[in-house]
């Protein structure tokens, strides 16, 4: 048995039935803590999925491994600073998918710096983030849907090579 094939490729709407039943699972919300507030309503998530669609700036990839939509990755602008943002289906949780796929997608977006965000106890996503060179930056409190609560968030940011 080869290693699992990994890919990247453009999100369609054909995509959003799996995306939004990935976006349910309640473990995966419970970690990413910052969620739509409730991630049964599919109007909602639908909503969110057109206005995604409709802005210019950002750039969205599905996970793919072996044929099976793990996830997806995206990139967006807020506030003048690009972001990237992940979700990784439960099931590919701790096999190197996440790590995998981020070190794709910053192959595709040259953008930098680059910032990211995790809850502080999101100690796996940390961990991803870390291994791309991601450094962290600051903390800050913010209301998490999925945890009906204000927690602590780490801010990291991805600058751009030097050279020596």
């Amino acid at each position: 048995m080869g290693e699992p094939v990994l890919v990247l490729r453009p999100v369609t709407g054909a995509d959003d039935d799996w995306l939004f039943e990935q976006s349910r699972d309640p473990d995966a919300v419970w970690m990413a803590a910052f969620t739509r507030p409730d991630p049964d309503d599919r109007v909602a998530f639908d909503a969110h999925r057109a206005r995604i669609r409709a802005r210019p700036d950002v750039i969205e990839r599905a996970i793919v491994v072996d044929g099976v939509p793990a996830g997806s990755i995206a990139s967006f602008v807020i506030e003048g600073e690009t972001e990237i943002t992940y979700w990784l289906d439960r099931a590919f949780w701790g096999r190197g998918v996440a790590t995998g796929a981020l070190a794709l997608f910053l192959a595709e977006v040259p953008q930098r710096p680059l910032f990211a965000r995790a809850a502080s106890d999101n100690t796996a996503s940390l961990r991803v983030l870390q291994k791309a060179n991601f450094k962290i930056i600051n903390t800050a409190i913010g209301y998490a849907e999925a945890r009906s609560t204000d927690i602590e968030e780490t801010i990291l940011r991805l600058d751009p090579l030097t050279s020596a």
